[in-house]
């Protein structure tokens, strides 16, 4: 009698069991993703299979390659280092001392000589080299706060050491700010040395203008100090028109970086001759810096003239049909007979259940 009812009550158990586990919770694709239940496929890379996905990958990246290396050498760009040529010669061996004498004028002008058709729009870039925009110190010189609200911003001490002047707050405060590049150019083109056309709204991101610089926050006591670091703001001009502090405020993470001046609406054919009067102004003598101005045509593929996209995909499109060559030759010259898939762990237990 106890042996029945053990048998009964075991056989009970094991009906609980099967009903549970085909319970629509259990059976559910969640459950099974959960505990890793759901069906799998591992393909088996034959020799053939394994030639055939190189060759499609040369096949493809090649092509693309040869297009971006077109794309690049289509793009027109001029790029000239003025920081030295805008040095009189007197002042050749003290640099760092005519930089700062303002009595000294820093005007100079530089002919350039376009090399291809350049077609609008021309956008203007100046770039500096060795300046590290990235240093932790300058990077957290800035209240984000205060460049969307002005005064109403009290707390201003990440903006150390150019929080304040003389007891007065600062508006934009900060090391970025004060350290805004103060450069100017001035463009004409031919022997007549008729003025170019250059726009310089818009050269920011929209967001920026928007969200990050308060349409009715203006400079205030701004470069007023004993310390002059770079250009002056319009004090008439709400922060989210300065687009060249905008501009500036966007720090770059390398020490070789361009940044937007504005751009040339007209065309310029080939051989035409610019004349660049320059405000060498920008101090980048004191720690070894270089500047340059730089005239770029846009495409598809961006502003400026790179050919690292296009090796890349061609050094991957070869790599991948040699390595194909390679395989087959293997292939052809000791041949191996394929496993029967159906031994794989994959295989047996799907056929057990």
């Amino acid at each position: 009698m106890e042996v029945e009812d053990e048998a009964s009550s075991s056989a009970s158990r094991l009906a609980d069991v099967a009903d549970h586990s085909s319970s629509p919770i259990r059976s559910s694709a969640v459950y099974k993703f959960k505990q890793q239940n759901l069906p799998g496929w591992k393909p088996a890379l034959t020799p053939s299979c394994v030639i055939t996905i190189f060759l499609l990958l040369g096949v493809v990246f090649i092509p693309i390659g040869l297009i971006c290396l077109r794309a690049s050498q289509n793009i027109v760009e001029i790029r000239y280092r003025y920081d030295s040529d805008c040095i009189p010669e007197p002042y050749k061996v003290d640099k760092i001392g005519y930089i700062k004498d303002s009595s000294i004028s820093k005007k100079c002008i530089r002919k350039i000589k376009v090399h291809g058709n350049m077609k609008a729009p021309i956008f203007i870039y100046y770039e500096l080299d060795n300046y590290y925009q990235n240093h932790r110190r300058y990077v957290k010189s800035r209240n984000d706060k205060q460049l969307l609200h002005g005064l109403n911003q009290t707390n201003t001490h990440s903006c150390s050491p150019l929080q304040s002047s003389n007891g007065i707050p600062i508006v934009p405060c900060g090391l970025i700010a004060w350290s805004l590049f103060n450069d100017t150019f001035d463009f004409k083109k031919g022997h007549k040395e008729e003025h170019l056309r250059i726009n310089r709204r818009n050269i920011s991101w929209r967001s920026d203008r928007e969200r990050k610089f308060g349409k009715d926050v203006y400079p205030f006591n701004f470069q007023n100090g004993s310390l002059i670091g770079g250009a002056s703001l319009d004090p008439n001009l709400p922060l989210s028109e300065q687009e060249d502090l905008i501009v500036w405020m966007r720090t770059s993470a390398l020490p070789k970086f361009r940044k937007l001046y504005g751009v040339i609406t007209e065309d310029l054919g080939a051989n035409t001759i610019i004349s660049i009067q320059i405000s060498n102004n920008y101090n980048t003598y004191s720690f070894g810096g270089t500047k340059s101005i730089i005239l770029t045509t846009p495409s598809w593929l961006g502003r400026s003239k790179n050919n690292f996209l296009g090796f890349a995909y061609l050094l991957t499109g070869f790599s991948s049909v040699l390595l194909a060559i390679f395989f087959a030759l293997i292939h052809v010259k000791n041949p191996r007979p394929h496993g029967d898939p159906t031994y794989q762990a994959l295989n047996r237990k799907s056929s057990s259940s």
